[in-house]
């Protein structure tokens, strides 16, 4: 019996079981639960944790592994660890650090210890770290990966496999090789499978893909990631402006920052901050938050003081206050769907000035359908319940307006913030919020005092 209660007995948790070794003071078995983890598993964990056992964790990891846990690590958490870490140590963990990670941790970093880190580099690596440094933020030349394997067009594939051979390994989710002239100018891709299973004696030119995607180093990545889900891509070529080759995305890059941007999204209609870290200090979250939760408070003094203009309306008709959220709470409702789906529909490129008259005409229907099918049902329980078919018609009435309008404004909000250059995810649902709660109580305590008093 004792064996199977020992089966039964659920797995720890990854999380448990450090947090246990490190109260237990067994820092041998930590590490080596630590040394069988992934970066990327490492720095979720260490992530997943308060600040003080963060740096523990941090000392007991594998220093092979510790530059990539690093580049793994959100940047609020990333930046808090860094600043524990003396120079000397951060020169030795640049030294295991690929380009593309290195570029974005010392551009976090204050200017002193970056410079000192480039310094220390060797001047290959420090020259293609300064290169990816100088491209925009969050452009294709700063995600790219310089390391490479690019082929002439004018060689067989006898050559391009003898070429394979001599190197040790080859980058990884390599599902093809680049293809450039003499000049380095970038002419196609030749697949891994044309390579494999053709002819040696062919030349590359006869079996490369020549119109093979590509971007400029100036692409936003957001663009890019929308090219790598529409054309279902491993990889793409990225050129500079003389349409040289200078590096490549591939799609565990992507993954990131497909991930990245889901996170923003969701952290942004919650009014936080996209480098919110779960187990940060309680002062800076507090202030971090402290911002949205103002704007949400300027706004509801601002349905407040419209109901105020109904004061005497609302004290001789009680029902009306009681009906009153309703038709606010429908409201918003109705207008967060709408946003919901545009702010999507941008984020996916699915949304142009050509098109954007057809979606504001679908929704307007959409909201005028299902406002009028619970107008029907709220005015009917209203009318039963206050034994007053004007009651009844008159939240029916509002609902059907503020249902309209929400719809309206669900499409309009995004659209205008984006012009604005303003993220819709980050402030739409409060302006989404304000909009429906002022025009909902404008119209019921309205039409109220118009026919009730």
């Amino acid at each position: 019996m004792a064996g199977i209660d020992e089966k039964t007995q659920p797995e720890e948790s990854l999380l448990e079981g450090s947090l246990h070794d490190l109260s237990a003071g067994d820092m041998l078995a930590l590490r080596e639960r630590l040394a069988e983890l992934h970066p990327a598993e490492a720095a979720d964990l260490i992530e997943s944790v308060p600040e003080p056992e963060r740096e523990r964790l941090w000392r007991e990891l594998p220093e092979e592994t510790a530059g990539d846990v690093l580049a793994e690590m959100g940047e609020v958490a990333r930046a808090a660890l860094v600043e524990d870490l003396t120079p000397e140590e951060m020169t030795a963990l640049a030294e295991t650090m690929d380009t593309a990670d290195l570029a974005e941790v010392l551009e976090e970093l204050p200017d002193p210890i970056s410079d000192a880190i480039l310094e220390s580099l060797p001047q290959e690596s420090r020259e293609r770290v300064e290169g990816q440094l100088a491209y925009p933020e969050e452009s294709a030349g700063r995600l790219m990966r310089p390391d490479l394997v690019a082929v002439r067009a004018d060689i067989t594939l006898e050559t391009v496999l003898r070429y394979l051979r001599r190197r040790e390994s080859l980058p990884r989710t390599t599902d093809g090789l680049m293809v450039i002239d003499r000049a380095g100018t970038y002419l196609g891709k030749l697949s891994m499978s044309a390579l494999l299973t053709n002819d040696p004696s062919r030349e590359v030119s006869e079996l490369m893909e020549s119109g093979a995607d590509r971007v400029s180093v100036s692409t936003p990545e957001a663009e890019v990631a929308a090219l790598f889900e529409r054309r279902d891509l491993v990889s793409v070529a990225v050129v500079d402006e003389a349409k040289k080759l200078v590096g490549v995305i591939t799609v565990d890059d992507i993954l990131d920052v497909i991930r990245d941007q889901a996170d923003d999204q969701l952290l942004n209609m919650a009014g936080l901050p996209e480098d919110e870290d779960l187990f940060a200090p309680i002062l800076p979250s507090a202030r971090r938050r402290a911002v949205w939760l103002g704007i949400n408070l300027v706004t509801a003094f601002l349905a407040s003081w419209v109901i105020g203009l109904f004061e005497g309306t609302l004290a001789k008709v009680v029902a009306l206050a009681v009906l009153m959220p309703i038709v606010a709470s429908m409201g918003g409702i109705a207008g967060s769907q709408t946003l919901t789906l545009a702010i999507r529909g941008l984020a996916l490129g699915q949304i142009s000035d050509a098109n954007t008259r057809w979606l504001a005409f679908k929704e307007i229907g959409v909201g005028f359908l299902n406002g009028a099918l619970w107008a029907l049902v709220v005015g009917a329980v209203a009318f039963v319940w206050f034994r007053d078919y004007r009651i009844g018609l008159i939240i029916a009435a509002a609902m059907v307006v503020n249902l309209v309008m929400a719809a309206i404004s669900g499409v309009a909000i995004p659209l205008t913030l984006r012009r604005l250059g303003i993220d819709p995810a980050l402030s739409g649902a409060v302006l989404l919020t304000t909009v429906t709660d002022v025009i909902g109580f404008i119209t019921f305590l309205g039409l109220g005092t118009l026919f009730l008093l």
